[in-house]
């Protein structure tokens, strides 16, 4: 039997996700209603420019006062896409004391607090819902923590920000240098004027904590995440790769240890070699490959960003909500009961793509050769070429802690024959 009082919706933000929630909320509301069993109806709009024109959305609907707004006691739920720390942290728990659940797509702040949130969430028995903090409009987030609910995941890994994408891609197919890639990125609307958070990991290794937790039932917050940028990447690494059949992205990397008993979290920049279905990901798409003990391997793949896709996923879990709500259940919370040790990065083991400006004489290889041997990392290939004395060392390891590599390239350092260290770069995927 259809309800017909509605349930209110009180929206944080109206800037490129906000505005198409509420737009989505509007002319799909007969769709909505039908879904859900109930009317939805967009109680308030919190905003910090009040005078903007917003097409669609009543004068009265918008308020300055986002904690007056949560604090109603008649909003059902309330749907952030402010981002940032604060003042969302502190609104998105006020709304939880006031009754209302919460549909959010803050990456950074469910990354750095999505345990305490939960633990108000489950206080007040009201839902969590963050499918949109991660990959867009690519259902991953429910098919996680629900679908594969009873497998055991062992492996997350996937291109989860479009703008360094977009920019590998770029120097990949034209021969582009970073600088070039960027700027076509940021011309075309890709890349923000500061593309620091992009570029630089902060993005993607938000989204990895947040996988990592969900994946392992393990608390993994964002200062577990080792992180490195994307901006020393350069045409000369590319053509390495190319040599290898390999190409370069930038991978959010969530990993079980082979004993089970740990996990660990990363982003970086890593040849992946072409066969890999995560290597044809091109433009500003995004990926995820999960491998797990019963499924095998799965891969989410589609738009990662943009006010369209995103808005998808986050109408998808406001009807999943308004569901929970009408029936008085709550969905998933918080799953931490692992609580496997999070492992450093010099615990990772994985194969390495060195390049070394070496002296070209003789012997250097040998040098070169026996530090590797010293410090246990066993050598895979090695290709050397030069001339007028000097030379290029490229040397390929098989799987290696990055504890005994750090080591090794220490000692290559220390070296008369070698000049310096080109480029450091993991092999992933295979």
């Amino acid at each position: 039997m259809m309800r017909t009082r509605p349930l209110k919706v009180a929206l944080l933000g109206c800037g490129v996700v906000g505005s198409e929630v509420a737009r989505i909320m509007t002319t799909h509301a007969d769709d909505l209603t039908a879904r859900i069993g109930a009317p939805v109806e967009l109680a308030g709009v919190a905003v910090r420019r009040p005078d903007r024109v917003r097409e669609g959305i009543a004068a009265e609907l918008i308020t300055t006062d986002a904690t007056a707004l949560v604090k109603r006691g008649d909003i059902d739920v309330v749907v952030e896409v402010i981002g940032g720390i604060e003042p969302a942290r502190t609104l998105i728990t006020t709304a939880f004391e006031h009754g209302a659940s919460v549909v959010s797509a803050n990456k950074a702040l469910l990354a750095q607090d999505g345990a305490a949130l939960h633990a108000v969430a489950e206080q007040h028995g009201k839902d969590l819902y963050y499918e949109a903090a991660v990959a867009g409009a690519i259902p991953l987030i429910r098919p996680l923590r629900e679908s594969m609910a009873g497998d055991k995941i062992n492996r997350v890994m996937g291109i989860v920000n479009g703008t360094t994408n977009f920019i590998l891609d770029a120097m990949d197919s034209t021969g582009a240098g970073y600088q070039e890639a960027l700027d076509e990125a940021t011309a075309l609307g890709y890349a923000e004027a500061d593309p620091t958070a992009d570029v630089e990991g902060f993005d993607a290794a938000a989204k990895a904590a947040i996988l990592a937790g969900i994946a392992f039932h393990t608390r993994v917050r964002l200062d577990d995440v080792y992180r490195e940028g994307m901006t020393e990447v350069t045409a000369a690494d590319f053509a390495s790769a190319k040599e290898m059949g390999c190409t370069i992205k930038l991978l959010a990397i969530c990993e079980r240890a082979e004993d089970g008993q740990s996990v660990t979290a990363r982003v970086h920049p890593a040849m992946i070699p072409l066969s890999h279905p995560l290597a044809s990901v091109r433009g500003a798409y995004n990926a995820v490959f999960v491998e797990s003990d019963a499924a095998g391997q799965l891969m989410f793949y589609g738009p990662g960003a943009g006010g369209s896709p995103t808005a998808s996923a986050v109408l998808g879990d406001l009807v999943a909500v308004c569901r929970n709500r009408l029936s008085g259940a709550s969905g998933p919370g918080e799953s931490a009961y692992a609580a496997l040790r999070v492992s450093p990065m010099g615990d990772v083991v994985t194969r390495y793509h060195i390049s070394l400006d070496v002296a070209d004489k003789p012997g250097v290889l040998a040098q070169v050769a026996t530090v590797f041997a010293e410090h246990g990392v066993s050598i895979d290939t090695v290709r050397q070429s030069g001339k007028d004395g000097e030379a290029s060392l490229v040397v390929v390891t098989h799987r290696a802690s990055d504890a005994a590599l750090t080591g090794t390239v220490e000692a290559l350092r220390k070296l008369d024959t070698v000049r310096g260290v080109a480029s450091i770069m993991r092999v992933e995927g295979e």
